[in-house]
């Protein structure tokens, strides 16, 4: 089985959403960008969130196992997929490639 590489690209924060539907909450989120995760199987790495790890495994599984182009040449790197996770208030972008073995 492959490793695969997650890393955090990009944090969004629809302040306006938030307002509207969210209760107030403290604490929501510890991932900061150009944070790096490396997968081992079907393990989620210790750090990441749940949450984003739930919408991302299938990827990760799909990777780790040698799966490639996935959607049909989606991305130009065939072992490889960005994936967000599901927080539809302040969604995190994950770069998540399989790591190449020399």
């Amino acid at each position: 089985m492959k490793k695969i590489r997650i890393t955090v690209m990009r944090k969004a924060c629809y302040q306006d959403l938030m307002e509207k539907y969210e209760n107030p909450i403290e604490h929501a989120c510890d991932m900061e960008e150009g944070q790096v995760f490396i997968a081992d199987g079907w393990q989620r790495p210790k750090g990441l969130c749940e949450s984003a790890w739930e919408s991302m495994s299938p990827f990760v599984m799909t990777l780790a196992h040698g799966g490639e182009n996935i959607y049909d040449g989606w991305m130009k790197n065939p072992r490889s997929a960005m994936i967000s996770c599901n927080d539809g208030f302040r969604p995190v972008s994950f770069f998540i490639e399989t790591i190449e073995e020399e």
